[in-house]
């Protein structure tokens, strides 16, 4: 209230259609910036010389996928590069056109029989999130089809392209989120891992996992608990969303700071080593956007918390005037 600029889309928190157009259209702008840094990176690539050096970050991830690398991790075919960056600009043109006319064109509100939604409905928001589960396991389930049956992945400690069986064992699996790893226990978790096939057998549970619960929440209702204990707004969802962003952040700065399997030296440079290496800057850059991610969390989170009680601090920068002047009267 009173600062437009840093309204953001509080301004369409009563209008689906309109909101549905920003998340389109920022959506079409990622894709858009993912697109065009790989034919930048692409322009730039020397196959003589490691990725690492020529501070290259969107290319490593394609070759640690296995597409054009042979054997030692050598570059052999740069043309599977330029069509997955063609293929995402294509994508974000189809994303921007989508985002301009659900945010100019369409209409303002959605219809509530389809994928228009009342905030404080229990049933429509969790069918919402049992339907981004589902995007997400399958994501994550292309992921152990390209390692499995789409010409593998590239494995560091063989350094060749190789099929990956996934390892499949719960106990295993699940023993990286409390620590414990193949060598013993270690501080550093779910990063600590040491082979693709517990990478790929790990994806393969995330899969499983999202899509049977994004099923369970579409044709399930929130449960009594879960209606007194959350917070059924716009800004609620917004914080829940933004502490899993954080948590997303956190994770790839540890993973890519101490793992050089999901991140293997020869593309991203030795661990440790600040040099050369683009480690450090992922790294730096993942654990920054993480840490804001937080603040933004928690900050939401307050107020929306605050709004349920019916207070309104309005910005960050209300919230601080009226504390001061709270502090200086008292």
């Amino acid at each position: 209230m009173g600062a437009p600029l840093l309204g953001g889309n509080m301004r369409f928190v009563d209008l689906s259609g309109r909101l549905l157009g920003a998340h389109v259209a920022h959506a079409g702008l990622i894709v858009l910036w993912a697109g065009a840094m790989t034919l930048f990176e692409l322009s730039r690539l020397n196959v003589d010389l490691p990725m690492y050096e020529q501070n290259l970050i969107l290319l490593p991830h394609l070759a640690t996928l296995g597409l054009g690398i042979g054997e030692n991790g050598q570059v052999i075919d740069t043309y599977p590069y330029y069509v997955i960056a063609m293929l995402h600009l294509i994508s974000s043109a189809v994303l921007g056109a989508g985002g301009i006319y659900h945010g100019v064109l369409g209409p303002e509100k959605l219809d509530q029989q389809g994928f228009g939604y009342d905030w404080q409905d229990g049933k429509k928001m969790t069918s919402i999130l049992g339907i981004h589960l589902v995007l997400l396991g399958i994501g994550a389930a292309l992921l152990v089809l390209k390692a499995n049956q789409w010409g593998g992945i590239y494995d560091p400690l063989v350094g060749e392209v190789r099929i990956v069986e996934p390892n499949l064992d719960p106990i295993r699996i699940f023993g990286y989120l409390f620590g414990f790893s193949p060598d013993g226990w270690t501080i550093t978790g779910m990063a600590s891992v040491n082979n693709l096939e517990d990478i790929v057998g790990g994806h393969l549970w995330v899969s499983l996992l999202c899509i049977s619960g994004g099923i369970y929440h579409i044709f399930s209702e929130p449960t009594g608990w879960a209606k007194r204990a959350l917070i059924w707004n716009g800004e609620a969802y917004l914080s829940y969303s933004l502490g899993a962003l954080a948590l997303a952040g956190f994770s790839v700065a540890c993973f890519v700071s101490v793992n050089d399997i999901a991140y293997p030296s020869l593309f991203y440079g030795a661990i440790g080593e600040t040099g050369d290496s683009v480690r450090a800057a992922l790294a730096s850059v993942h654990a920054a956007l993480g840490f804001l991610a937080l603040l933004g969390h928690l900050w939401h989170a307050y107020q929306a918390r605050a709004a349920s009680r019916g207070v309104d601090y309005g910005t960050f920068f209300d919230l601080v005037a009226k504390n001061s002047t709270q502090a200086l009267t008292t």
